[in-house]
């Protein structure tokens, strides 16, 4: 029991990360109903800027770590964001209106320049992070000595996921640019004709897409204490079979469906054998997908005629 509680924890905070990214995916999709490849790199870039920004404070002297942390992730999301717009103006736009297939090679492209681009300026190396929270709680303590424990950087990613998805689905359903991106969804052209600026709707998505990754490669960095620059492409896959899993186009499926992935490869590692997590993973998503084919929350598709 002991074992199986401290395994569904660190589920947990590793699908509130997945969760975070699926979103992005998930966002685009909805409005231009392209997937952003390069949305797992924007992931990596922010994991990047938030290393380079506690490196930053750190020579600066400022070590304390509420603090630190509120600036890294401030930073982290609003360089990132530049990076998510200009994926947008760069990849998208002047092929918005060709066929399907030229913004998806658009899209990998960008993400490949962005896997080589950061290559080439932080190098090869996975690049660590020394710890920055420290500690955490005992939940319970077994007879042969395993203790169940969460530490302050599970509880702090945990929570920060569920404010944010809180917030996300409130600026969705409450706020004009919530009402402006579910009129683009459904209809870009009728949307336009009734005042609704797309472009500057879909710039806006592809930010607050981007600024999500930015937290989630800032949680990743200051939890596992390392960050490459192929990581993007791993974490990335694993967090579009997240948005599939869920639904794609569904906000509530995308962070569902990082919790499952999230549960399934902590699950799996913990019982069985790790090397094979991926394999378990993606075996679901596919079983999912033969059932279920629009995902677990997600809406079947009706055809335009």
């Amino acid at each position: 029991m002991e074992y199986f509680l401290q395994q569904l924890i660190n589920g947990l905070t590793l699908g509130s990360i997945f969760g975070l990214i699926a979103i992005g995916y998930t966002m685009v999709y909805g409005i231009i109903g392209m997937i952003n490849f390069a949305h797992g790199d924007i992931f990596m870039v922010g994991g990047f800027i938030a290393l380079m920004s506690f490196l930053i404070l750190g020579i600066a002297g400022i070590t304390w770590v509420p603090l630190a942390l509120a600036i890294v992730l401030v930073i982290a999301m609003v360089f990132t964001s530049i990076y998510g717009w200009t994926v947008e103006r760069v990849a998208y736009r002047p092929l918005r209106g060709s066929f399907r297939l030229a913004p998806l090679i658009s899209a990998l492209g960008m993400s490949i320049f962005l896997q080589n681009y950061v290559q080439l300026l932080q190098g090869a190396r996975s690049k660590p992070l020394p710890p920055v929270i420290q500690g955490g709680f005992v939940l319970m303590e077994s007879p042969t000595g395993f203790t169940v424990t969460i530490s302050y950087v599970q509880i702090m990613i945990i929570v920060m996921t569920v404010v944010l998805m809180a917030a996300f689905t409130t600026l969705i359903q409450k706020t004009s640019l919530g009402r402006q991106q579910r009129a683009c969804e459904q209809d870009k052209v009728m949307a336009s004709l009734v005042g609704v600026n797309v472009d500057r709707t879909i710039s806006a998505t592809f930010v607050m897409g981007a600024a999500l990754a930015a937290v989630a490669g800032t949680m990743y960095l200051v939890r596992y204490g390392v960050i490459d620059f192929f990581e993007g492409f791993v974490v990335g896959i694993k967090a579009f079979t997240a948005a599939v899993l869920g639904g794609i186009g569904s906000l509530p499926g995308a962070m569902l469906g990082g919790l499952l992935l999230g549960l399934i490869e902590a699950f799996w590692s913990g019982y069985f054998s790790v090397e094979y997590k991926d394999v378990a993973a993606f075996g679901i998503l596919v079983l999912v997908l033969i059932f279920r084919p629009s995902g677990l929350l997600g809406k079947p598709e009706i055809e335009k005629v």
